[in-house]
């Protein structure tokens, strides 16, 4: 089993990271533990949730099974804090007021003393980041977190946050979670490479572009049950589908079948094995979707396949805007 390291922390984590997403939602409590569980005896050790997932049940089930299951001195686990969880003013965002009182919500979900990796969802927008980054070292200083990493962040911001860090003599980030699959490689440009110079994991969200690289949709407009834009109904969502986008999955599928593996497999050990990523987040909605990306764990992706996969995206560009929840990325997408 290869474990990599978590940034400069040290602490080792499996090559692919449990992400929870769905528990709570469109996966029931019974087959979240069932997942959970396979994930464990797989020779995953790194589980992936937040606060806003399911309004909280994700925690919830995720915590209720690994204190039920006696897994949680196992598993580094990680959740995250920014999103909105309420309709109060300050139920939401990256200040000090917010950050303290969501973590100890978080803690009580999760039924635990510590979170391991406490992430900001989303950059901080309206206030400077020395007030997230103070209240961030606080929890760590009192034992609640042990790490802290941010996602979906652009580059100048993480780098601001590290300077702020070393000025302040505060703990830094030691992780960014990006969106970043073969469809969208622009975190290549300058995310990747300030990453790999200052020693912080890339956790990559969306590996398998939410399915586009499954072969889950056949055509733009098209949404089959149980696809991610059948179950959100989200413009957000139906707009990353691109033609061009299916186009590409349905190549790689083909080269997939060449290779033996499924396009899932054979998308997620492209994201797996490209250079400054530690762990894809996957976040599997059935049993069958977790069992599918387990079989590319001790699997290396060939280096003769990877010009191919060059050819059809090239490197720092986009074909499907996965940054689209944020304002930042102005990047053109490549039609």
């Amino acid at each position: 089993m290869e474990y990599r390291t978590l940034g400069r922390s040290g602490v080792l984590v499996s090559p692919l990271c449990l992400g929870t997403m769905n528990f709570g939602g469109s996966t029931s409590e019974e087959d979240s533990f069932t997942i959970m569980q396979k994930a464990v005896d797989g020779g995953i050790n790194f589980f992936d949730t937040a606060n806003v997932y399911t309004k909280g049940e994700s925690e919830r089930i995720t915590g209720k099974f690994l204190k039920e299951n006696n897994l949680r001195e196992r598993i580094v686990l990680a959740t995250k804090v920014f999103s909105r969880v309420g309709e109060l003013p300050n139920e939401g965002g990256g200040t000090r007021y917010h950050i303290i009182k969501a973590c100890e919500d978080s803690l009580r979900r999760l039924q635990t003393d510590h979170i391991d990796l406490y992430q900001l969802h989303r950059p901080p927008l309206a206030h400077p980041q020395d007030e997230t980054l103070r209240a961030f070292d606080d929890l760590i200083r009192a034992g609640k977190v042990r790490y802290i990493g941010c996602s979906t962040h652009p580059a100048w911001m993480v780098m601001e946050a590290l300077s702020i860090s070393e000025h302040y003599g505060l703990n830094r980030y030691i992780s960014e979670q990006p969106p970043y699959n073969l469809l969208d490689r622009r975190i290549e440009n300058e995310l990747v490479p300030l990453c790999q110079k200052y020693s912080l994991a890339i956790l990559p969200w969306s590996p398998l572009a939410m399915g586009i690289l499954a072969g889950r949709y056949p055509k733009t407009g098209d949404f089959p049950d149980g696809s991610r834009a059948q179950l959100w109904d989200s413009s957000m969502i139906k707009a990353r589908i691109t033609q061009r986008g299916i186009e590409v999955g349905q190549t790689v599928s083909k080269m997939a079948a060449e290779r033996g593996f499924t396009a899932s497999q054979f998308s997620l050990l492209w994201t797996k094995d490209q250079p400054g990523v530690t762990a894809p987040i996957i976040g599997p909605r059935t049993l069958a979707h977790l069992e599918d990306a387990l079989g590319i764990m001790d699997k290396t992706l060939d280096e003769a396949d990877r010009p191919l996969f060059d050819e059809l995206v090239h490197p720092g560009t986009a074909v499907a805007d996965f940054h689209n929840s944020n304002d930042w990325m102005k990047a053109r997408i490549l039609s």
